[in-house]
Protein backbone atom coordinates (compact mmCIF):
# COMPACT_ATOMS: atom_id res chain seq x y z
CA UNK A 1 0.00 0.00 0.00
CA UNK A 2 2.84 2.36 0.90
CA UNK A 3 4.44 1.62 -2.46
CA UNK A 4 1.20 2.43 -4.28
CA UNK A 5 0.83 5.67 -2.38
CA UNK A 6 4.38 6.62 -3.31
CA UNK A 7 3.72 5.96 -7.00
CA UNK A 8 0.54 8.05 -6.89
CA UNK A 9 2.35 10.84 -5.10
CA UNK A 10 5.14 10.89 -7.71
CA UNK A 11 2.56 10.84 -10.54
CA UNK A 12 0.67 13.74 -8.97
CA UNK A 13 3.91 15.71 -8.52
CA UNK A 14 4.91 15.06 -12.12
CA UNK A 15 1.52 16.24 -13.36
CA UNK A 16 1.74 19.35 -11.20
CA UNK A 17 5.19 20.23 -12.51
CA UNK A 18 4.10 19.56 -16.08
CA UNK A 19 0.97 21.73 -15.78
CA UNK A 20 2.83 24.57 -14.10
CA UNK A 21 5.66 24.62 -16.64
CA UNK A 22 5.64 27.89 -18.57
CA UNK A 23 6.75 27.73 -22.18
CA UNK A 24 6.48 31.48 -22.73
CA UNK A 25 8.48 33.80 -20.49
CA UNK A 26 7.76 37.11 -22.24
CA UNK A 27 4.73 38.98 -23.55
CA UNK A 28 4.28 39.40 -27.30
CA UNK A 29 2.80 41.97 -29.68
CA UNK A 30 1.14 40.65 -32.82
CA UNK A 31 -0.12 42.23 -36.06
CA UNK A 32 -2.55 45.07 -35.51
CA UNK A 33 -1.03 45.83 -32.12
CA UNK A 34 -2.71 42.87 -30.39
CA UNK A 35 -0.94 42.40 -27.04
CA UNK A 36 -0.72 39.00 -25.38
CA UNK A 37 0.85 38.35 -22.01
CA UNK A 38 3.07 35.33 -21.40
CA UNK A 39 0.34 33.94 -19.16
CA UNK A 40 -2.25 34.27 -21.94
CA UNK A 41 0.08 32.45 -24.35
CA UNK A 42 0.74 29.65 -21.88
CA UNK A 43 -2.97 29.31 -21.19
CA UNK A 44 -3.57 29.25 -24.95
CA UNK A 45 -0.99 26.50 -25.30
CA UNK A 46 -2.89 24.42 -22.75
CA UNK A 47 -6.19 24.99 -24.54
CA UNK A 48 -4.54 24.08 -27.86
CA UNK A 49 -3.21 20.84 -26.38
CA UNK A 50 -6.71 19.90 -25.23
CA UNK A 51 -8.79 20.86 -28.25
CA UNK A 52 -6.55 21.30 -31.29
CA UNK A 53 -3.40 19.19 -31.00
CA UNK A 54 -4.96 15.84 -32.04
CA UNK A 55 -5.60 17.18 -35.56
CA UNK A 56 -3.25 20.16 -35.96
CA UNK A 57 -0.29 18.53 -34.26
CA UNK A 58 2.15 19.42 -31.51
CA UNK A 59 3.99 21.80 -33.83
CA UNK A 60 0.88 23.25 -35.50
CA UNK A 61 1.82 21.72 -38.85
CA UNK A 62 -1.45 19.82 -39.38
CA UNK A 63 0.15 16.44 -38.73
CA UNK A 64 -1.64 15.44 -35.55
CA UNK A 65 -2.38 11.82 -34.72
CA UNK A 66 -6.03 12.27 -35.73
CA UNK A 67 -5.19 13.94 -39.04
CA UNK A 68 -4.48 10.68 -40.84
CA UNK A 69 -7.23 9.79 -43.26
CA UNK A 70 -9.11 13.08 -43.00
CA UNK A 71 -10.48 14.04 -46.42
CA UNK A 72 -9.83 17.72 -45.70
CA UNK A 73 -6.38 18.02 -44.09
CA UNK A 74 -6.16 20.14 -40.92
CA UNK A 75 -4.66 23.59 -41.40
CA UNK A 76 -0.88 23.96 -41.19
CA UNK A 77 -0.56 27.00 -38.91
CA UNK A 78 3.17 27.27 -39.57
CA UNK A 79 2.43 28.63 -43.05
CA UNK A 80 0.65 31.67 -41.64
CA UNK A 81 -1.99 31.41 -44.39
CA UNK A 82 -5.70 31.48 -43.72
CA UNK A 83 -8.52 30.54 -46.05
CA UNK A 84 -11.58 32.14 -44.55
CA UNK A 85 -10.73 35.60 -43.25
CA UNK A 86 -13.01 38.59 -43.55
CA UNK A 87 -10.22 40.32 -45.48
CA UNK A 88 -8.92 40.09 -49.04
CA UNK A 89 -7.18 36.72 -49.41
CA UNK A 90 -3.48 36.90 -48.64
CA UNK A 91 -3.90 39.56 -45.96
CA UNK A 92 -3.81 38.77 -42.25
CA UNK A 93 -7.27 38.15 -40.74
CA UNK A 94 -8.62 39.74 -37.57
CA UNK A 95 -9.12 37.81 -34.35
CA UNK A 96 -12.89 37.90 -34.93
CA UNK A 97 -12.37 35.77 -38.05
CA UNK A 98 -10.70 33.07 -35.95
CA UNK A 99 -13.43 33.29 -33.32
CA UNK A 100 -16.12 32.75 -35.97
CA UNK A 101 -14.47 29.52 -37.11
CA UNK A 102 -13.96 28.37 -33.52
CA UNK A 103 -17.62 29.01 -32.67
CA UNK A 104 -19.16 27.66 -35.88
CA UNK A 105 -16.64 25.16 -37.20
CA UNK A 106 -16.22 24.51 -40.92
CA UNK A 107 -19.02 22.64 -42.68
CA UNK A 108 -17.98 19.40 -44.33
CA UNK A 109 -14.70 19.10 -42.41
CA UNK A 110 -13.48 17.68 -39.11
CA UNK A 111 -13.24 21.22 -37.71
CA UNK A 112 -15.94 21.21 -35.04
CA UNK A 113 -17.66 24.19 -33.43
CA UNK A 114 -16.06 24.78 -30.02
CA UNK A 115 -18.86 26.82 -28.46
CA UNK A 116 -17.87 25.75 -24.95
CA UNK A 117 -14.72 27.90 -25.10
CA UNK A 118 -15.00 31.17 -23.22
CA UNK A 119 -14.08 34.49 -24.85
CA UNK A 120 -10.85 34.56 -22.85
CA UNK A 121 -9.97 31.00 -23.88
CA UNK A 122 -10.55 31.91 -27.53
CA UNK A 123 -8.35 34.99 -27.25
CA UNK A 124 -5.54 33.03 -25.58
CA UNK A 125 -5.82 30.18 -28.08
CA UNK A 126 -5.74 32.44 -31.13
CA UNK A 127 -2.68 34.29 -29.86
CA UNK A 128 -0.91 30.99 -29.25
CA UNK A 129 -1.73 29.79 -32.78
CA UNK A 130 -0.06 32.93 -34.14
CA UNK A 131 3.23 31.87 -32.54
CA UNK A 132 3.48 29.01 -35.03
CA UNK A 133 4.16 31.60 -37.77
CA UNK A 134 6.18 34.35 -36.05
CA UNK A 135 7.47 35.89 -39.28
CA UNK A 136 3.90 36.59 -40.36
CA UNK A 137 2.39 37.60 -37.03
CA UNK A 138 4.89 38.86 -34.48
CA UNK A 139 5.81 42.54 -34.28
CA UNK A 140 4.01 45.86 -33.93
CA UNK A 141 4.93 46.62 -37.56
CA UNK A 142 2.75 43.80 -38.92
CA UNK A 143 -0.56 44.95 -40.43
CA UNK A 144 -3.97 43.30 -40.49
CA UNK A 145 -6.04 43.33 -43.67
CA UNK A 146 -8.90 45.78 -44.14
CA UNK A 147 -12.19 44.22 -43.15
CA UNK A 148 -14.66 43.42 -45.91
CA UNK A 149 -17.61 45.77 -45.41
CA UNK A 150 -20.98 44.19 -46.13
CA UNK A 151 -22.79 46.77 -48.23
CA UNK A 152 -26.55 46.99 -48.62
CA UNK A 153 -27.97 44.20 -50.76
CA UNK A 154 -29.31 46.02 -53.85
CA UNK A 155 -31.74 43.17 -54.55
CA UNK A 156 -33.12 41.80 -51.31
CA UNK A 157 -36.06 39.43 -51.19
CA UNK A 158 -38.20 41.74 -53.32
CA UNK A 159 -35.94 41.29 -56.36
CA UNK A 160 -34.57 37.84 -55.61
CA UNK A 161 -35.46 36.36 -59.00
CA UNK A 162 -33.75 39.14 -60.94
CA UNK A 163 -30.72 38.76 -58.66
CA UNK A 164 -30.52 35.03 -59.46
CA UNK A 165 -30.81 35.68 -63.18
CA UNK A 166 -28.14 38.38 -63.10
CA UNK A 167 -25.96 36.19 -60.93
CA UNK A 168 -26.26 33.34 -63.42
CA UNK A 169 -25.00 35.66 -66.18
CA UNK A 170 -22.08 36.97 -64.12
CA UNK A 171 -21.15 33.49 -62.89
CA UNK A 172 -21.00 32.01 -66.41
CA UNK A 173 -20.00 34.85 -68.72
CA UNK A 174 -18.41 37.71 -66.75
CA UNK A 175 -16.48 35.95 -63.97
CA UNK A 176 -16.43 32.55 -65.70
CA UNK A 177 -16.63 30.71 -62.38
CA UNK A 178 -17.24 27.47 -64.26
CA UNK A 179 -13.54 27.34 -65.26
CA UNK A 180 -12.87 26.05 -61.72
CA UNK A 181 -16.32 24.93 -60.55
CA UNK A 182 -18.74 23.87 -63.31
CA UNK A 183 -21.37 25.33 -65.59
CA UNK A 184 -25.06 24.98 -64.74
CA UNK A 185 -26.57 26.12 -68.06
CA UNK A 186 -26.86 24.51 -71.46
CA UNK A 187 -24.74 25.53 -74.44
CA UNK A 188 -27.74 27.29 -75.90
CA UNK A 189 -28.41 29.37 -72.78
CA UNK A 190 -24.71 30.11 -72.36
CA UNK A 191 -24.63 31.35 -75.95
CA UNK A 192 -27.67 33.59 -75.36
CA UNK A 193 -26.05 35.14 -72.29
CA UNK A 194 -22.78 35.68 -74.14
CA UNK A 195 -24.55 37.46 -76.99
CA UNK A 196 -26.41 39.64 -74.48
CA UNK A 197 -23.29 40.63 -72.55
CA UNK A 198 -20.49 40.44 -75.12
CA UNK A 199 -22.52 41.01 -78.30
CA UNK A 200 -21.03 37.91 -79.90
CA UNK A 201 -21.86 34.22 -79.97
CA UNK A 202 -19.74 31.43 -78.55
CA UNK A 203 -18.18 29.45 -81.39
CA UNK A 204 -16.45 26.77 -79.31
CA UNK A 205 -17.28 25.33 -75.89
CA UNK A 206 -14.83 23.93 -73.37
CA UNK A 207 -15.46 20.15 -73.19
CA UNK A 208 -14.74 20.32 -69.43
CA UNK A 209 -17.25 23.07 -68.67
CA UNK A 210 -19.63 20.70 -66.86
CA UNK A 211 -16.87 19.18 -64.71
CA UNK A 212 -15.32 20.30 -61.43
CA UNK A 213 -11.59 20.91 -61.97
CA UNK A 214 -8.92 19.86 -59.46
CA UNK A 215 -7.08 22.96 -58.24
CA UNK A 216 -3.61 23.23 -56.65
CA UNK A 217 -3.21 25.36 -53.53
CA UNK A 218 -0.50 26.71 -51.26
CA UNK A 219 -1.12 24.09 -48.57
CA UNK A 220 0.73 21.26 -50.28
CA UNK A 221 -2.17 19.40 -51.87
CA UNK A 222 -4.83 19.84 -54.55
CA UNK A 223 -8.55 20.04 -53.91
CA UNK A 224 -11.83 20.15 -55.76
CA UNK A 225 -13.90 23.34 -55.63
CA UNK A 226 -17.47 22.78 -54.40
CA UNK A 227 -20.21 21.63 -56.73
CA UNK A 228 -22.75 24.05 -55.34
CA UNK A 229 -25.84 21.88 -55.73
CA UNK A 230 -24.21 19.02 -53.83
CA UNK A 231 -21.14 19.95 -51.77
CA UNK A 232 -21.11 21.96 -48.57
CA UNK A 233 -19.67 25.46 -48.75
CA UNK A 234 -17.43 25.44 -45.70
CA UNK A 235 -17.48 29.06 -44.65
CA UNK A 236 -20.83 30.36 -45.90
CA UNK A 237 -24.48 29.46 -45.48
CA UNK A 238 -26.28 32.76 -46.16
CA UNK A 239 -26.29 35.24 -49.04
CA UNK A 240 -24.44 37.73 -46.82
CA UNK A 241 -21.73 35.20 -45.97
CA UNK A 242 -21.38 34.30 -49.65
CA UNK A 243 -20.98 38.01 -50.45
CA UNK A 244 -18.10 38.17 -47.97
CA UNK A 245 -16.44 35.05 -49.36
CA UNK A 246 -16.75 36.26 -52.95
CA UNK A 247 -15.34 39.64 -51.93
CA UNK A 248 -12.51 38.16 -49.87
CA UNK A 249 -11.66 35.03 -51.81
CA UNK A 250 -10.21 31.93 -50.16
CA UNK A 251 -6.63 32.44 -49.02
CA UNK A 252 -3.97 30.16 -50.47
CA UNK A 253 -6.28 28.70 -53.12
CA UNK A 254 -7.32 29.40 -56.70
CA UNK A 255 -10.44 31.22 -55.45
CA UNK A 256 -9.59 34.92 -55.91
CA UNK A 257 -11.00 38.01 -54.28
CA UNK A 258 -13.59 39.50 -56.62
CA UNK A 259 -13.58 42.82 -54.76
CA UNK A 260 -12.57 45.51 -57.24
CA UNK A 261 -12.85 43.12 -60.20
CA UNK A 262 -16.62 42.72 -60.22
CA UNK A 263 -19.04 45.53 -59.48
CA UNK A 264 -20.56 45.36 -56.01
CA UNK A 265 -24.03 44.59 -57.37
CA UNK A 266 -22.51 41.78 -59.45
CA UNK A 267 -20.96 40.21 -56.33
CA UNK A 268 -24.36 40.37 -54.61
CA UNK A 269 -25.99 38.80 -57.68
CA UNK A 270 -23.54 35.88 -57.74
CA UNK A 271 -24.10 35.41 -53.99
CA UNK A 272 -27.85 35.09 -54.63
CA UNK A 273 -27.26 32.69 -57.54
CA UNK A 274 -24.88 30.45 -55.58
CA UNK A 275 -27.33 30.37 -52.65
CA UNK A 276 -30.05 29.35 -55.13
CA UNK A 277 -27.81 26.47 -56.28
CA UNK A 278 -26.96 25.48 -52.70
CA UNK A 279 -30.64 25.27 -51.79
CA UNK A 280 -31.09 22.56 -54.42
CA UNK A 281 -29.14 20.11 -52.29
CA UNK A 282 -32.33 19.38 -50.34
CA UNK A 283 -34.54 19.39 -53.44
CA UNK A 284 -33.59 16.36 -55.50
CA UNK A 285 -36.19 16.93 -58.22
CA UNK A 286 -35.09 20.52 -58.87
CA UNK A 287 -31.43 19.56 -58.83
CA UNK A 288 -31.94 16.71 -61.28
CA UNK A 289 -33.94 18.91 -63.63
CA UNK A 290 -31.30 21.69 -63.55
CA UNK A 291 -28.40 19.35 -64.26
CA UNK A 292 -30.22 17.44 -66.97
CA UNK A 293 -31.25 20.68 -68.69
CA UNK A 294 -27.68 21.93 -68.61
CA UNK A 295 -26.44 18.86 -70.46
CA UNK A 296 -28.98 19.12 -73.26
Amino acid sequence: MKGLNLVLAIAALTTLVSCSESHFKEDKIFAGGVYATAKALNDGKSTYAEYCMPCHGVNGDGNGTSAKGLQVPPRNFKLGQYKFGNVVSGELPHDEDFYKILREGLTGTAMLPWKELSDQQMFNLVQYIKTFAPAKWEGADKKLGDKIVITKDPYGDAHKESAIQRGKEVYHVVAQCWTCHRAYVSHAEFNEMSQKINNKPVTEFDPEMFHIKLQPNDYGYSSLPPEFTYDAVRSAKTVEELYVRLSAGVGGTAMPSWKGTLQDDEIWAVAHYVKYLMDMKTNTASRTKLLETALK
